[in-house]
């Protein structure tokens, strides 16, 4: 019975070693700097926008909240909370778009969604997620293999 039990343990500690092989690349500072983990990620707050439960008919009106829309996406990129923001394609669902919000908290990113004019006016409606990924999205592909601690 006491081989059984080796041979399983032995097996884990092995993989584990295999698993964990300690990055090549790996820059401690750079990954610091992004906030990274030993694997080099973080935790955002993924917002998905869909169509809200407010409908407004006058164009004049509409198009000057997207503008204060396009004016705050804007805004969050300028003081580093805002990582990546895009429209989605039609759907059956209704979405609109996504936006990957570098906080914390939802509290912070309830603040920072408070300041759009659609959401405010409910045109679009957030809900939000915790989303764990790559702390280098703000500079993903000149960054994305210097900051994970251990190899894939």
């Amino acid at each position: 019975m006491k081989s059984f039990f080796f041979i399983p343990a032995f097996l884990c500690l092995g993989l584990s070693c295999i698993a964990q092989n300690i990055n090549p690349k790996y820059d401690s500072t750079l990954a610091k700097t992004f906030g990274g983990d030993d694997y080099g990620m973080k935790m955002y707050v993924l917002v998905i926008l869909k169509t809200g439960p407010v409908v407004i008919e006058n164009k004049e009106v509409r198009d000057s909240l997207f503008a204060g829309h396009m004016q705050n996406i804007k805004h969050l990129v300028d003081i580093n909370k805002l990582i990546v923001a895009g429209p989605l394609g039609k759907n059956d669902q209704t979405y609109r778009g996504i936006f990957i919000l570098d906080v914390k908290t939802f509290e912070e990113a309830n603040e920072l969604l408070a300041l759009d004019p659609t959401i405010r006016e409910k045109l679009l409606e957030p809900e939000l997620f915790k989303w764990y990924g790559s702390a280098a999205l703000p500079d993903y592909l000149k960054a994305s293999e210097k900051i994970s601690k251990y190899h894939h």
